[in-house]
């Protein structure tokens, strides 16, 4: 365990808001592709360090529904370079007993080829129990939130009987618990309509550090800021 880390009280779900390629790569006047490419060795770097912390659930925010009013050139870049991200790290996530999942909407923007590959990520790595890691791609909370309400709709749901247990069953995965902590990078304060429903109660970090330079360490620290907050949950701690 990390040095300065409770492991009594490690969060059981991060999720992390991967924000700042377009930042770092002009920064260093690269076209911002190329900070997208940076950012493949942070992210795999931060899921070693949420394996070595020994978190159940690690989510990360791959792509947004806001993120197809990109230019069409970099979106083109972004489906296939997921895609790659797939090829290349699946059968080391699998070798480590980690799950591969996605949430979002899987609609026709979507390149059949990516999908195959998101499938067959899911069934080669289903019966894994270490972690899960969760990519959200092509995921918006509000369109969650809406699929949800559908979703009742067409079970027949009147109103009486709409309650957050029932709606949360119509979650894109309904069995994931509500990440404890949530990390944004790039120096940014908001929340980018990722997981309204679920962290309603998380403990929120901000980091300035860009996407491309995030490592395990920035997790710990994270971690670290976590156990420091004391979680009341809408309730009032008494006084001993």
């Amino acid at each position: 365990m990390p040095e300065g880390i409770d492991p009594n009280r490690v969060p059981r779900h991060v999720a992390c808001v991967m924000d700042g390629n377009g930042r770092w790569a002009q920064q260093r006047n690269l076209k911002r592709t190329e900070g997208h490419a940076a950012g493949e060795d942070a992210l795999f770097d931060t899921v070693e360090g949420a394996l070595e912390l020994g978190l159940d659930y690690f989510t990360v925010y791959a792509f947004s529904t806001e993120n197809w009013k990109r230019p069409p050139d970099e979106v083109r870049y972004l489906m296939g370079f997921n895609e790659g991200i797939l090829k290349r790290h699946r059968d080391d996530l699998h070798a480590k007993g980690v799950r591969i999942q996605f949430i979002g909407r899987r609609d026709w923007r979507v390149p059949r080829r990516l999908l195959r590959r998101i499938d067959e990520a899911t069934e080669q790595t289903r019966h894994n129990t270490r972690m899960v890691f969760t990519v959200a791609f092509n995921y918006g909370g509000r369109a969650e939130i809406i699929d949800a309400v559908r979703a009742l709709v067409a079970e027949g749901a009147t109103g009486d009987k709409i309650t957050e247990k029932s709606l949360r069953r119509h979650l894109y995965d309904p069995h994931m618990p509500d990440p404890d902590l949530v990390v944004r990078t790039s120096g940014e304060f908001r929340i980018s309509n990722f997981l309204l429903w679920e962290q309603a109660y998380s403990e929120l970090v901000f980091t300035d550090v860009l996407w491309p330079d995030f490592r395990r360490q920035h997790l710990f620290d994270a971690v670290r800021e976590f156990q420091s907050r004391e979680r009341r949950f809408g309730g009032v701690q008494e006084p001993s």
